[in-house]
């Protein structure tokens, strides 16, 4: 397994203090993926908002296309640039599994039900993960209690966080991560708080 500093791209001292804590709960979450999912060798796999790596960067081995919203010529393998939202170039069930890891909460909340509808259909099993709205500290700008304000208070909080550019990112509850998904979630703890949500559709 590839090591992985999933705070890279962010900026300042908050980002290199929380880059080894999410580290380890990266591991630990993909320690359960293969029980979870039930994905084998050989099985196709549909990596949704892969970015620069993504799930290659755990499972270099594993049959993975990628599908990001940008351009990512440095992407290792197959590639497609789609916005899923407004359709995938993929048949009905075409992937045993399509992986989607901290990735939803990106999309502007009108157009998540067709994203999670692309999601469902095109894999015969799916997982999902997404940071939870009710943990303390929001997850990309690193700052406490940041996605409870309201949007104009928190523009201006957000300056001072590891995000640098501001992003509305709006987090998501339970019931909504279950609705869209169509499956109950799963909670990942840290310090006996929620931080994500996992749905999981398995392929066997």
């Amino acid at each position: 397994m590839a090591a992985q500093d999933v705070y890279g791209t962010a900026r300042g001292p908050l980002a290199r203090l929380a880059s080894p804590f999410a580290a380890r709960a990266r591991a630990h979450r993909h320690a359960q993926f293969f029980d979870l999912t039930g994905l084998r060798p050989g099985d196709r796999v549909l990596d949704l908002g892969c970015g620069r790596l993504g799930l290659r960067a755990l499972e270099p081995d594993l049959d993975i296309t990628g599908v990001d919203l940008r351009p990512r010529p440095e992407y290792p393998g197959p590639f497609v640039q789609a916005d899923a939202a407004a359709g995938l170039p993929f048949a009905d069930r075409e992937f045993d599994l399509v992986y989607c890891s901290s990735v939803i909460e990106h999309v502007p909340s009108p157009r998540r039900e067709a994203f999670a509808a692309e999601l469902r259909r095109v894999g015969r099993g799916f997982y999902v993960q997404t940071p939870a709205y009710s943990f303390p500290i929001e997850p990309h700008a690193l700052l406490p209690f940041a996605q409870w304000l309201p949007v104009s208070l928190r523009r201006l909080y957000w300056r001072l966080g590891a995000a640098g550019q501001w992003e509305e990112i709006p987090l998501l509850r339970r019931r909504e991560i279950e609705l869209l998904c169509g499956m109950p979630a799963r909670p990942e703890r840290f310090c006996g708080l929620v931080k994500s949500w996992v749905c999981v559709r398995p392929i066997r």
